[in-house]
């Protein structure tokens, strides 16, 4: 039994089927939202699932994971080509957090200006 067995439940076809009996519209909605999102067009579907891959792991849902994964190699892309995506969204992940350092910089430095409290 893997990791993902203990933590999240199995993403199984029975679910979906709730989800789409309890919210019929929104259901045929996103699935109509889905697909043309991940369609052909100025961007490659195969482009558009390393995409999905690198967001899933920044949002890091495990069931997007394995979805997009499975989906990018089905349209064509190589592990390499999936772990370099991966590898961008720990970039861009970790340089989010280092841009918004300026906000605490910032907040430093005006708490340690002359008359502020903290002087």
């Amino acid at each position: 039994m893997s990791h993902q067995d203990h933590v999240y439940s199995a993403a199984t076809k029975e679910i979906a089927e709730q989800r789409r009996k309890l919210a019929p519209k929104q259901a045929e909605a996103f699935q109509a939202f889905s697909q043309a999102v991940f369609a052909d067009g100025a961007l490659s579907a195969k482009t558009k699932q390393l995409i999905a891959v690198a967001v899933a792991h920044v949002t890091q849902c495990p069931y997007c994971i394995r979805s997009h994964s499975k989906t990018a190699l089905k349209q064509g892309a190589t592990p390499e080509e999936i772990m370099e995506a991966i590898w961008v969204a720990a970039e861009m992940r970790a340089g989010g957090a280092y841009a918004h350092s300026a906000l605490a910089l910032d907040t430093i430095a005006q708490s340690h200006t002359p008359g502020s409290a903290a002087s």
